[in-house]
């Protein structure tokens, strides 16, 4: 029976229980705690335990910038595990969780497809292990406590029109967007203007990515700013006694998800900030984990090279001490044909001049890789049938003028023998020496790090600085902040903050509206163009197609 939808390959497929993945793997039982048979939190003493346990080599899988196209890149990601296996190599996968947000909306789940999936897919698309739900749990308690205290008293003298904590659902609803909370009377609290962010942008999240066990995760919760008094003092969770209540909320949640690929890889999915207003990557915890477990851990950062790597570089790496090996940067022939702009209705047809068009895109993110960050790369091209032997040729070449080499994916038909190509291009990679370096330094100001940035990375001409942030600016490195890297809020359809300069665009500025510290997490969030913190469903969303029958097999989910 040939199944056509990437649900029913993974609902055929005959997975292995979840001890005897772990067990293959090498985490003991001991570590092990099971949600039904093939999904396993794995406890974080596992860490401290195989602390003399030398490390793999660490893979990071990302892309072009994203289109309507797609590019595929957590499915090359899972493809590529897979092909390491196939060679012989011991291969460890660590993914983010998919967030609710664009599983009912446009975007789709994160699981991979076709072949090359992580399985149980329906859980893993939907409720997983509660993680999200303990993260707006934790993000609301942190919230409901803030505005109790300022009701019982406000010993702490903050300024209701100062607050800058907000809380948090893990679901596209534009109309939490603003909103005004304390209406009903005196009982029912101070009324005060508020508003929703999605789970994946929460600071909780970040925090949670990147903790090292509970410990750090308390002292990390304490450090996040809620607001500001009325003589501009900031105001913690700390200072509202609120760490040890979120910590106990999220004390599970820390412990890293253990599932499997259709082809019995081990896969770690832990935590899930969006790349567009977060940091991007799953947890430091998945990561170390899959670098102990084995020779090589593919791990993926979100949207493209410009958004995810970039934060994976600078602040994950930089803050966790990691070093990669080697970059795997996906693309398509579809969609840099839609860079060189083409209707997506006609990127099925042979255009070498489109093309053409379209490759600096993928260029200017090969440099920034092997330029910028002074890694090894490899471009995986994401195969589709329509893709002609001139198309291809002419990427080969292109890439191999700035020395990187182009290796065909085609995992999502073959599974791991479709990536056995990629997985070799990888392993070769993995045996040179590299000379990885940040985009900028910490101990620079604040708006030399932006410009860092924006100049090397998009290939701006610099940042202008907007509205209230210059103020922003001005009292961030008055409190002490100014050593902290940049996270960069943006779209993730362009270079720059315009999601319509597709390509590679120059002569552009890159706008910066707004400064937020995120004490906690340990960056600054620097929000740029028209970036929402808090998406809104398409006119037709996912969720219409979704549904369950009588004996709870889910249909609809991609």
């Amino acid at each position: 029976m040939e199944f056509k939808t990437d649900i029913e390959i993974a609902q055929a497929c005959e997975k292995k229980n979840i001890r005897e993945i772990a067990a293959a793997a090498g985490v003991d039982e001991t570590y092990l705690e099971q949600y039904g048979n093939y999904k396993a939190k794995v406890d974080y003493r596992f860490l401290k335990d195989k602390a003399d346990v030398p490390d793999g080599k660490l893979v990071l899988v990302t892309a072009i910038t994203p289109t309507p196209a797609g590019e595929g890149k957590t499915t090359t990601t899972v493809g590529l595990a897979d092909g390491l296996r196939k060679i012989g190599k011991k291969s460890v996968v660590a993914l983010r969780e998919p967030s609710l947000g664009p599983v009912f909306g446009v975007k789709g789940g994160a699981a991979g497809g076709g072949r090359a999936q992580v399985v149980p897919m329906e859980d893993i698309n939907l409720h997983f292990t509660g993680d999200f739900h303990a993260i707006g749990a934790a993000n609301n308690l942190l919230a409901a406590m803030l505005d109790n205290h300022i009701q019982q008293g406000n010993a702490l003298r903050i300024d209701p029109r100062r607050i800058t904590w907000r809380r948090a659902v893990d679901m596209n609803d534009r109309q939490l967007r603003n909103i005004v909370i304390g209406l009903g009377g005196k009982a029912n609290g101070t009324p005060r203007e508020d508003g929703f962010d999605i789970t994946v942008a929460s600071e909780v999240m970040a925090v949670l990515c990147l903790s090292a066990d509970i410990s750090d995760l308390k002292t990390r919760l304490a450090r996040i700013i809620v607001g500001y008094t009325y003589d501009d003092r900031p105001v913690t969770a700390g200072d509202l006694r609120a760490q040890g209540a979120m910590a106990a909320l999220l004390k599970d949640a820390l412990k890293p998800n253990l599932v499997q690929t259709l082809e019995g890889t081990p896969a770690f999915i832990h935590g899930g900030p969006f790349a567009n207003i977060a940091h991007g990557c799953n947890s430091v915890t998945a990561t170390r984990m899959a670098l102990k477990l084995g020779e090589y851990a593919v791990t993926e950062a979100g949207f493209g090279a410009d958004l995810g790597a970039e934060k994976f570089l600078d602040i994950k790496c930089r803050m966790a001490g990691l070093k990669p090996s080697a970059v795997v940067v996906v693309a398509t022939v579809r969609a840099l044909k839609h860079h060189g702009g083409v209707a997506k209705a006609d990127l099925g047809t042979e255009n070498p001049e489109a093309l053409e068009k379209g490759l600096p895109n993928l260029l200017q993110h090969v440099q920034n890789i092997t330029k910028v960050f002074g890694l090894p790369a490899v471009v995986a091209i994401n195969r589709f049938p329509t893709d002609t032997e001139a198309e291809l040729t002419l990427i080969a070449d292109k890439c191999r003028e700035l020395g990187v080499n182009v290796a065909l994916s085609e995992v999502w038909s073959k599974g791991g023998e479709g990536g056995v190509e990629l997985a070799e291009e990888v392993v070769r990679l993995c045996g040179q020496p590299n000379d990885f370096t940040y985009s900028y330094d910490l101990d620079m100001p604040i708006r030399d790090k932006l410009n860092a940035i924006a100049t090397k990375i998009y290939r701006a001409d610099g940042v202008d600085l907007l509205g209230s942030a210059p103020r922003q600016l001005k009292q961030l490195e008055e409190l002490g902040f100014g050593g902290l890297p940049i996270c960069m809020a943006k779209t993730q359809y362009s270079f720059s903050d315009d999601p319509a300069k597709l390509g590679a665009p120059r002569d552009f500025r890159v706008a910066v509206r707004n400064l937020k510290v995120s004490a906690g997490a340990g960056f600054i969030v620097a929000l740029t163009g028209d970036i929402m913190t808090m998406p809104g469903l398409p006119k037709a969303p996912a969720a219409e197609k979704i549904d369950v029958d009588e004996n709870g097999v889910i249909s609809g989910l991609f």
